[in-house]
């Protein structure tokens, strides 16, 4: 259990947040990193396991019909990077209170955000079944474009999209995968398919691995996908120091090295990666020497260090695989590092131009030697673990194709990779020390501020020596990507190897490289470039963009009409199709005519309330005639058996008559002329055609089926599996309650859109007075809205066995809140008081427990489970707790439907020029 114990202490975490910010501000950050400790010291106590060649796992039945399980499971491999996700998170916690100086709100979303990250990046690397993986896997691509996009500036909005469309793109690659690998394996297990890789061969092979591949670049990257990383540098230092050096962009080499062990032995898997890799390392080092802004450069480093990293893990033997381990730790350290410098110096300069930092070593030591430090290990430089991981990637290089000579031209574009990050790891160092301080009012930041970037630089620089510490656990994480052979030990110094020359042949090409800068810069700046990939992908999507709008222009047609006439000739159609080639229809079951002599009474009535709705001219006539159709419709259902569908259709009649009444409430009292007589006749004819073709349908199709054998099954066994005899209650509850959940947080969303659109209107508040309340109907609020409260309560707590339920029960509740709108515009007692957002979140969580709790008991997502009571208390099961989650979201929506119907129109004499809009419904 200590795996999903401390999956949920980081999510708690981010629960905590709000807390933390109101009680400590933006210093919020500091115990958020003591809680990453934590949770990284929780996994730690397992060291021992993981170094004994043991696993740590936890499982619970999810989708049991699929054999799918919410499963963790942790090896050396997922330690490794769980410890970076958490040890670097924790640096950028603290760094982040002398980072940020936005409101509370800012704060809040910065803090929340990038912990939910590293909760969802703990899932990834822990998650031991794909599904599992998969969802944790486009988490982190939706967090990353909310941290991208920076609440909505407009400068970072298109970046932000850019990186969410291409990280998903390639999710739906690894999704189609899974679905691949779970139909010709019959598994979604990951530890299940990684330890028997024979059973994937063949065509299925090459598609499920090149998938694999796409989703990796996707997400670390990689050649064509590079773009999105250096656009993705809009986000805030913090963002862009924690998901584009220690976690989101690692995803990727996490997922290679997880796979390798099922596909490196193919020479089309290890060749792409070697060659996408080394290409990627090349290019990137190439654009990131062209930048003048340090960001860019670190962007684009970053960009060129993947790369690296996927060309190694290509290699496919266990030196490559400890070698990738290693420089992923490294690359992790020193590029965090560097980023919160980067950080510092925009922050305390103004700028991030190198060309604007000169002699910055002069007013600012302590910031310029860390950036030296990080660069010292970034370019591969003694004592660093960064000078450890490049020598352990050359020897792997080396050794790639058995060590021959196409093994020895990947170590040859390794070193020329490598000689390039020289060079600009030079250029940045250089450009703060030479020449004359231009900006002397600069000062040394607090060493509150330095300290998060001092600790992993300094980290980055002892772990270079003292690299033996980490051996073990890199040993058992190469074992556990690729159980083949034996991994090298680590050790800094292995004596005089070829790896050893190629590092020295590194810091010599580097060198030279760096003292001719000036033609170096001018070859660069003279070789022509292609179009950006970046630009290539906007011109894409802006044709995407375009043709969606050409197909879709008839469905932006200013009134009803269009849409109403599409499904109904559509209905016509498909009963002309029917007619002409179906002949042999169902006989009957011979239960006697099923029409009665009351169902004429209900058509006569109901064909006279659609006449009169058809020439009404009053408004109010026809919102009345409208509920009377819908109430004969109520009492048809509940005469022919179905109650709880009659319930409903007459609680949304009643609360629409409300809704539409509070809509036209600013509007004339007579409707608008029909207006010219073609339409009308058209429309007529329609309308009659459709009439008769769902009328004949009825007719031939009523009394000649029997129950279905699913329906059949609910009403046998609904019961004794659930213990409610309502089975549609149970259905939408129990047996498909996860549909049920999606559906509540559409409307969930819908309500805080709702909420949002009010939120810029005026309203009067309640304690305005009863200027404009409506007497009559105050007089019925306060009658009948107690009684309607009680009976909504009654009718959700008996809905598993009586007619009733959440969705029936809110929608009562609403009513109430609709009539008290209508009485008191200016607000009605007791129900004024509700809120849709407060609404909202307590139903999510609800239900959201009530869908966790079967877990904790060993069963799976959403299953009905009992909670046991004292006697004299009604008897309480998750199932109860997740209709009551239902209940509070669906008045939700209609207390926002509400209070925004019950808002006048803005006008702009409302407010002074400039004044942001306020009040309104929340």
């Amino acid at each position: 259990m200590i795996l999903a114990a401390t999956l949920a202490w980081q999510v708690g975490l981010a629960v905590c947040v709000p807390l933390l910010v109101r009680r400590f501000g933006r210093d919020a950050g500091y115990p958020l990193a003591a809680g990453y400790l934590v949770a990284a010291a929780l996994l730690l106590t397992r060291l021992p396991v993981i170094l004994d060649d043991r696993e740590v796992t936890v499982a619970w039945r999810w989708l049991p019909g699929l054999a799918v399980h919410a499963a963790l499971r942790m090896d050396a491999l997922g330690l490794v990077f769980a410890l970076l996700a958490l040890g670097v998170g924790a640096l950028i916690m603290a760094y982040c209170p002398r980072y940020l100086d936005g409101s509370e709100a800012e704060q809040q979303r910065v803090y929340v955000t990038m912990t939910l990250f590293a909760a969802a990046m703990l899932g990834l690397v822990l998650a031991d079944d794909l599904l599992v993986l998969f969802v944790f896997w486009e988490l982190t691509s939706i967090l990353s474009f909310v941290l991208i996009g920076q609440g909505g500036q407009p400068a970072a909005t298109g970046p932000a999209v850019q990186a969410l469309l291409v990280t998903v793109a390639g999710g739906l690659a690894l999704l189609t995968a899974i679905v691949l690998l779970a139909v010709h394996l019959g598994t979604t297990s990951l530890d299940t398919i990684v330890a028997e890789p024979e059973r994937l061969s063949g065509v299925p092979a090459w598609v499920v691995g090149t998938l694999i591949i796409v989703a990796a670049f996707t997400k670390s990257a990689q050649l064509p996908f590079h773009f999105w990383l250096p656009g993705a540098m809009v986000a805030i230092t913090p963002v862009s120091a924690y998901l584009h050096a220690a976690t989101m962009v690692k995803a990727g080499i996490y997922l290679l090295m997880r796979f390798s062990a099922v596909f490196g032995g193919s020479w089309a898997w290890n060749g792409t990666l070697i060659a996408v890799g080394l290409l990627t390392a090349i290019l990137g080092a190439l654009l990131a020497l062209r930048q003048y802004d340090l960001k860019a450069l670190l962007a684009y480093s970053t960009v060129s260090q993947l790369g690296l990293l996927v060309g190694v893990i290509g290699v496919g033997t266990p030196d490559a695989d400890a070698a990738a381990i290693l420089y992923t730790v490294a690359h992790a350290l020193f590029k965090a590092t560097l980023f919160m410098l980067v950080g510092i110096i925009d922050h305390q300069a103004g700028s991030r131009d190198v060309r604007e930092l000169a002699g910055l070593h002069r007013v600012m030591p302590a910031t310029v030697w860390l950036t030296a430090l990080a660069a010292m290990s970034m370019a591969g430089l003694p004592p660093t673990i960064g000078f450890v991981g490049k020598e352990a990637i050359f020897e792997a290089l080396s050794g790639a194709y058995g060590g021959g000579w196409l093994g020895w031209c990947a170590a040859g574009l390794g070193v020329l990779a490598s000689v390039l990050t020289f060079a600009y790891a030079a250029r940045l160092v250089h450009g703060m020390v030479e020449g004359p301080t231009r900006q002397r009012q600069l000062r040394e930041p607090s060493w509150a501020f330095l300290a998060p970037a001092a600790v992993a630089a300094v980290t980055a620089t002892v772990l270079g020596p003292t690299v033996a510490v980490l051996s073990p656990l890199v040993e058992r994480a190469a074992d556990d990507a690729r159980p083949e052979g034996t991994p090298p030990y680590l050790a800094f110094w292995h004596g005089f190897t070829p790896a050893l020359g190629l590092s020295v042949l590194t810091v010599l090409l580097g060198v030279l490289m760096f003292l001719g800068r000036v033609r170096v810069d001018r070859w660069l700046r003279s070789v022509p470039t292609i179009p950006p990939f970046a630009e290539l992908f906007e011109r894409a999507r802006q044709a995407l963009l375009h043709a969606g709008s050409f197909v879709a222009r008839t469905a932006r047609a200013p009134g009803p009409a269009p849409y109403l006439a599409r499904p109904l000739l559509a209905t016509v159609a498909l009963a002309t199709v029917a007619a002409v080639t179906l002949s042999d229809v169902p006989a009957g079951l011979g239960d006697g005519d099923p029409a009665r002599p009351g169902d004429w009474l209900l058509l006569g009535m109901l064909v006279t309330a659609l006449a009169g709705l058809l020439v009404a001219r009053s408004a109010l006539a026809a919102i009345g005639l409208t509920g009377v159709v819908g109430l004969l419709l109520s009492a048809w259902f509940l005469t022919v058996g179905a109650p709880d569908v009659a319930l409903t259709l007459m609680l949304v009649e009643v609360l629409t008559a409300v809704v539409v009444m509070l809509a036209l409430r600013q509007q004339p009292p007579r409707l608008a002329p029909v207006g010219r007589r073609r339409p009308v006749v058209g429309a007529a004819l329609l309308a009659a055609a459709t009439g008769v073709a769902a009328a004949a349908g009825t007719a031939v199709l009523t009394g000649r089926d029997r129950v279905s054998g699913p329906g059949r099954w609910y009403l046998d066994r609904a019961e004794a599996l659930t213990g409610g005899a309502n089975v549609v209650n149970t259905i939408l509850v129990d047996f498909r309650a996860l549909d049920t959940l999606g559906e509540a947080v559409v409307l969930a969303v819908v309500a805080l859109g709702l909420v949002r659109l009010a939120a810029g209107r005026p309203v009067e508040p309640a304690s305005t007075g009863t200027a404009g309340d409506d007497l009559v109907l105050g007089l019925a609020y306060r009658v009948l809205a107690p009684v309607m409260l009680l009976a909504s309560a009654v009718l959700f707590l008996r809905g598993h066995e009586e007619t009733g339920g959440g969705f029936i029960g809110a929608l009562l509740a609403g009513t109430a809140v609709g009539l008290g709108q209508l009485a008191h515009p200016g607000g009605a007692p007791l129900l004024s008081r509700l809120r849709s957002a407060p609404l909202v979140a307590a139903g999510l969580l609800t239900a959201t427990v009530a869908a966790l709790v079967p877990l904790a008991a060993g069963r799976s997502l959403l299953a009905p489970l009992a909670l046991g009571t004292p006697d004299p208390l009604p008897s309480l099961s998750t199932s109860l707790l997740f209709d009551l989650g239902i209940y509070l979201m669906v008045l939700a929506l209609v207390v926002a439907a509400v209070r925004r119907l019950g808002v006048p129109p803005a006008t702009p004499t409302d407010l002074p020029t400039g004044q942001p809009e306020t009040g309104g419904a929340r």
